[in-house]
């Protein structure tokens, strides 16, 4: 476990303030280059048009797949022309910068998803515009998925993780809670997306959570042991992470 730092409120300046605790030695990371990562059941990779696009096409033509574009900011796609030029935008684009999942089982992207609004700044950076395949979702590439990304940002330096989603997007909200984020607060009216209003619900973890106890509950989770001979979790992830998780 790392040292906790003292709270936020217990420090005054001069002035007789309450100011926030001193960040001795931290400077501001990188702009997180495009990196291949690489975990036992999932492989995160800058998303290219031409290597991804197909597979990742595929995949969203199984039945049951187009809803899970409804609080996307894209999607769903009717060819693959269209898909194909949204790789492509995909690709070039600097923030939010795209990943594709892949599962190292088939070889296959199978998922999507991004950093984004990356503020080295201030040490904080968001993962966003996931798309989850049914061929993806609740299996443990995808948790890899996650956690790689995660345990990237974290490494380069960055102090705060973000998830950030549609209010009505239950399935989103329940996943952040799973995978050790904490509840922050609903951003009411925060924008506007296809022709709909989004109240925005936030969550994060910050890197004294991570470092203090919720990568090594990830690693423990994603352990070949925590699997019984037919595949099924011994323990589930949300047991794991309920520890770094701040009550709503």
């Amino acid at each position: 476990m790392t040292e906790t730092p003292p709270p936020y409120h217990d420090r005054i300046n001069e002035h007789g303030q309450p100011i926030g605790f001193a960040l001795h030695g931290w400077t501001a990371p990188p702009w997180p280059p495009r990196a291949t990562l690489q975990g036992r059941y999932a492989r995160v990779e800058p998303l290219v048009a031409g290597k991804h696009a197909r597979d990742l096409w595929d995949a969203q033509q199984e039945p049951g797949d187009r809803p899970r574009w409804t609080y996307s900011f894209s999607g769903p796609f009717d060819s693959f022309e269209a898909f194909e030029t949204w790789c492509a935008g995909a690709e070039t684009s600097k923030d939010p910068q795209f990943y594709a999942i892949v599962d190292v089982a088939t070889g296959r992207a199978v998922g999507s998803c991004g950093l984004m609004r990356i503020d080295p700044k201030h040490g904080v950076i968001e993962v966003g515009n996931i798309y989850f395949s049914l061929r993806l979702a609740r299996t443990r590439a995808a948790t890899e998925s996650m956690y790689l990304l995660m345990n990237y940002a974290f490494e380069l330096g960055y102090r705060r993780y973000e998830w950030k989603c549609d209010s009505c997007n239950l399935p989103s909200r329940r996943a952040a809670t799973r995978f050790g984020f904490s509840y922050e607060g609903k951003f009411r009216q925060a924008i506007v997306n296809k022709n709909r209003n989004r109240d925005t619900t936030w969550y994060a973890i910050i890197d004294r959570d991570w470092r203090g106890g919720l990568r090594d509950a990830y690693l423990q989770w994603l352990d070949a042991s925590n699997f019984d001979a037919a595949g099924a979790q011994k323990r589930k992830l949300s047991e794991l992470t309920a520890l770094y998780v701040q009550d709503q």
